[in-house]
């Protein structure tokens, strides 16, 4: 695989990542280097990783929890105070070694840490592979309110060394196949036709490629997401309220940020075809291609109405408005979309069918 390389960051692939990670720490001359873990990122892929490096430099490992629930203030300050106490300075590098939590967190860490050090995104998981590790975003939750607190800060590089998915659990690998199948939806209906047809634990190596150029190409126009960025939040204006509400309430299993934008792609494609023209064909095209690899979630209606609360919170409402993405046919999305409440009945109804 060819590195994706644009003038904000280079995105390297398996025995060319390890030598773009030489060559930047030969030239950069760093103070120290520091790798950013969480407890099954250490077991499961640290060895591996650092098999390749032990004779090029020395590290620091640093190990938080791992888990959704631990993306918070509380984790950056535990990670800050161990940089502190392991003499970290402004030329120390931060190399954040997992999955989206430790991505978001480590990157936001990195570029708060004494204003502002260099980090390297290593992502171990399919949906850091072609969604957290690309583009820049890091922060953390606010209580269950997803990713609330953050900055835009793109890495020096990505490093997509694709033999650590042979670690994953079915749920996890399920997760990261959602946003590759949400990138045909809003960008390419060919890379869409190509992922319907197979299963996600196929070779999907080559599409693995093809979705991270998707998403590069979109941050590129639109690093800070002004416009054209937004079109990547398709399905996760619902699927992030429905992350909330299971993260936040005790009874449920939280679910994975893949199985909630699953469930958010169905309903906002549903508000698609009310509000945009989304053929009846293609809208039933992506519940059933998506149901057939997902579990449908059991709302009740009390859960329905909190989900609509937690909308309030979605990142890209302004002036007190709840902006949705929607698509008016596979491959083309548009932004900016009011949805009328009556609405919302009707997608959940469809969704449950």
């Amino acid at each position: 695989m060819e590195s994706i390389v644009t003038p904000r960051c280079a995105i390297h692939f398996n025995y060319k990542a390890y030598e773009s990670l030489e060559e930047q720490i030969n030239r950069a001359n760093y103070s120290k280097v520091f790798i950013l873990v969480d407890e099954n990122t250490n077991k499961h892929c640290l060895p591996q990783f650092s098999a390749q490096l032990d004779k090029v430099f020395d590290f620091e490992v640093i190990e938080i929890e791992a888990g959704e629930a631990f993306k918070n203030i509380d984790t950056c300050t535990q990670v800050w105070d161990a940089l502190s106490e392991l003499d970290a300075d402004r030329r120390s590098l931060l190399i954040n070694l997992g999955g989206g939590v430790i991505t978001d967190l480590g990157g936001f860490v990195a570029s708060t840490f004494k204003r502002g050090i260099d980090f390297i995104n290593v992502p171990t998981t399919l949906l850091a592979m072609v969604d957290a590790s690309i583009g820049g975003k890091t922060g953390v939750d606010l209580g269950n309110l997803k990713n609330q607190i953050g900055v835009i800060n793109e890495p020096i590089m990505v490093l997509v060394i694709t033999p650590f998915l042979r670690t994953l659990e079915e749920r996890q690998w399920l997760s990261g196949f959602a946003e590759m199948l949400k990138h045909g939806l809003i960008e390419s209906e060919p890379h869409w036709a190509m992922l319907r047809q197979i299963m996600p634990f196929d070779n999907v190596n080559d599409l693995i490629y093809d979705s991270i150029q998707i998403k590069n190409g979109v941050v590129s126009q639109d690093p800070t997401e002004k416009n054209l960025r937004k079109i990547l939040n398709f399905g996760h204006t619902l699927g992030h309220a429905i992350e909330s509400l299971f993260l936040e309430k005790d009874k449920y299993h939280p679910l994975l940020h893949g199985e909630a934008v699953v469930a958010g792609m169905i309903l906002e494609s549903f508000l698609s075809h009310k509000l945009l023209g989304l053929g009846t064909n293609q809208l039933e095209d992506i519940k059933n291609t998506l149901l057939k690899r997902y579990t449908r979630i059991d709302f009740s209606e009390d859960d329905i109405e909190d989900i609509l609360e937690l909308l309030k919170f979605d990142k890209k409402n302004t002036h007190g408005n709840i902006n949705f993405v929607l698509i008016q046919r596979i491959g083309e999305a548009v932004i900016d979309n009011r949805v009328p409440k009556e609405l919302f009945a009707q997608a959940f109804a469809y969704y449950k069918e």
